[in-house]
């Protein structure tokens, strides 16, 4: 799928660490900041994910819900979030589904691995449309946070 700035953002199902199912659609209504990673307990992961953690409540008093993603089982992801108190919604996309529906998606990756989600960020507004993107090629970078406040603070 060709994602643009300004349509509507593909829609998706994916369950939570929590077990229960996050749809996209049921967030209209809040801004939404999506960031795909890599694999848990990496050290480029954590970095990005702990100074989300960290300045979180920039986030929030933005109206915004977080939705970090990666093709870790939620049982990997439940794990990582407790040990890092990650304060925000992380999603399994195990069957590699949405990653590929947002072109965040490597069809082979380090070591081997196949079917990894690239780290990407996404921020859309409260009536579900596309208002950033960045998609980083190089697993090793991180995407432009200061871009996705001022995205937000904009919306």
């Amino acid at each position: 799928m060709n994602l643009e700035l300004n349509q509507s953002a593909p829609d998706f199902t994916l369950f939570s660490t929590e077990k229960v199912e996050v749809t996209l659609s049921k967030l209209q209504g809040k801004n939404v900041v999506i960031l795909f990673f890599p694999f848990a307990f990496t050290s480029v992961c954590t970095e990005e994910l702990c100074n989300i953690r960290d300045n979180y409540h920039a986030y929030t008093g933005m109206d915004a819900e977080i939705l970090a993603i990666s093709v870790d089982s939620v049982f990997t992801l439940d794990k990582w979030k407790n040990e890092m108190n990650y304060p925000f919604t992380m999603l399994s996309d195990f069957n590699k589904e949405v990653s590929q529906l947002y072109n965040s998606y490597y069809d082979t990756f380090a070591f081997g691995s196949r079917g990894v989600s690239k780290r990407a960020a996404f921020v859309i507004d409260k009536s579900g449309i596309l208002k950033h993107m960045e998609i980083l090629e190089n697993a090793g970078e991180m995407p432009n946070l200061e871009a996705i406040k001022a995205c937000l603070s904009s919306l």
